[in-house]
């Protein structure tokens, strides 16, 4: 057998189509080409991601997403071609049923659509820390359909990608790398008002985690039932283990107020209790 009747032998046919070897072989190289060709791709558009900031970072990630399936989906219908099988005529052939199929997958090709719209807009990047449904998770990988989110108990969540453009989503980390937050505490109304803001304020100085730039501050925000309130305002890059950073900061103010006596007040109540025989008795001396 030579080399032209081996490529043009048949493994089989169903009807007008006929697979040859060559044509297989020419398919499974169409695809080894796309694999190498990605894989060169992402190394140019992600490389030097250490002398790049982590917002530009993610911001690549989504752009070589969006080549990706594009160029999967060109890839596809040449590997089609190549064995030939006629797309136009494969879609004109199946256009009923696809009506008949497109309402019953109507939620998935929403989602799909919803996938290209979050790669496009880049309003929900990879790395990015959101809420949704009031869990808070940080985005580990957007696909077509579904979207990969890692809370913080190290749950895997699966989100169909239309419920991030239909429904509200609070991306914690989407307009700049540092994220705000506060901490409340309330201390004692003795207490020397200026010299408890110089003690939170060194509290926050002191904690490697909170970024100096924007500067940290503490508000005195309202003269409370028991307590003159103060709130500490910070910023830091790492919005997804925020809540450890809050309980190191209310624990280091704890032992710095304990330290200078300075008293954290709690809410008292006097109870006032007359006996049902005092009601009813008349006063002494009375008939």
């Amino acid at each position: 057998m030579t080399w032209s009747e081996f490529f043009k032998y048949v493994l089989f046919d169903i009807g007008d189509f006929k697979l040859q070897v060559g044509r297989l072989i020419m398919t499974i190289c169409v695809a080894l080409v796309t694999l190498i060709f990605l894989k060169g791709l992402r190394r140019v558009i992600l490389g030097g991601a250490n002398q790049i900031s982590e917002v530009d970072e993610k911001r690549r990630h989504s752009i070589y997403l969006i080549i990706k399936y594009f160029i999967w989906i060109i890839s596809i219908v040449l590997m089609l071609e190549v064995l030939g099988i006629k797309v136009s005529l494969l879609l004109a052939g199946s256009a009923a049923l696809l009506v008949a199929v497109g309402f019953g997958l109507q939620p998935i090709f929403s989602d799909i659509v919803s996938g290209f719209f979050l790669l496009f807009e880049g309003t929900i990047k990879i790395g990015d820390v959101i809420e949704a449904d009031g869990v808070i998770g940080k985005v580990h990988e957007i696909n077509l359909r579904s979207s990969e989110i890692l809370t913080r108990e190290n749950v895997v969540m699966i989100i169909p990608n239309s419920k991030f453009i239909v429904e509200k989503v609070i991306n914690w980390s989407h307009n700049a790398e540092s994220v705000r937050f506060t901490v409340d505490i309330g201390v004692a109304y003795e207490s020397d008002v200026e010299f408890v803001i110089s003690c939170l304020q060194e509290v926050m100085d002191q904690n490697e985690h909170i970024e100096k730039s924007p500067n940290s501050f503490v508000r005195f925000t309202n003269f409370g039932d028991s307590s003159l309130d103060f709130q500490l305002i910070f910023w830091t890059k790492d919005p997804f283990t925020v809540e450890n950073l809050k309980s190191d900061l209310r624990r280091a103010i704890h032992a710095k107020l304990r330290k200078e006596g300075i008293s954290i007040p709690f809410p008292q109540r006097d109870l006032h209790i007359k006996t049902f025989i005092q009601d009813i008795l008349p006063p002494k001396g009375s008939q």
